[in-house]
């Protein structure tokens, strides 16, 4: 089974608009699935099963669940998304440089 990400890799120059629209939208993903996993989590923490649960009703469940916490992470009303974009954004702006012991030496 193969997976594919269906993030665009970009393979512009440090700093650029599209690395950082790429890890804007990564961030937002991060976030949705992080808020998904924790409403999940809370639905499972339930006592008692209802009058009217079936597998319908939780399939239903299921889905405005994922469409909650897509809305949450793309309104950034949580945050999250913002933080990761602070700690990574910051890689975007340095140029990537490699020292080897021979730089050194020189």
């Amino acid at each position: 089974m193969q997976i594919s990400s269906s993030f665009p890799t970009a393979q512009a120059t440090p700093g650029s608009g599209r690395d950082k629209a790429a890890l804007k939208q990564a961030a937002q993903a991060f976030e949705a699935i992080f808020v998904r996993q924790m409403i999940g989590a809370m639905r499972s923490a339930s006592l008692a099963e209802g009058i009217a649960d079936s597998s319908a009703t939780e399939q239903f469940r299921d889905m405005a669940d994922a469409q909650t916490a897509q809305s949450l992470a793309t309104s950034g009303s949580l945050g999250i998304a913002d933080l990761l974009l602070q700690q990574f954004g910051a890689t975007l702006t340095k140029p990537a440089t490699a020292t080897t012991d021979t730089d050194k030496a020189a």
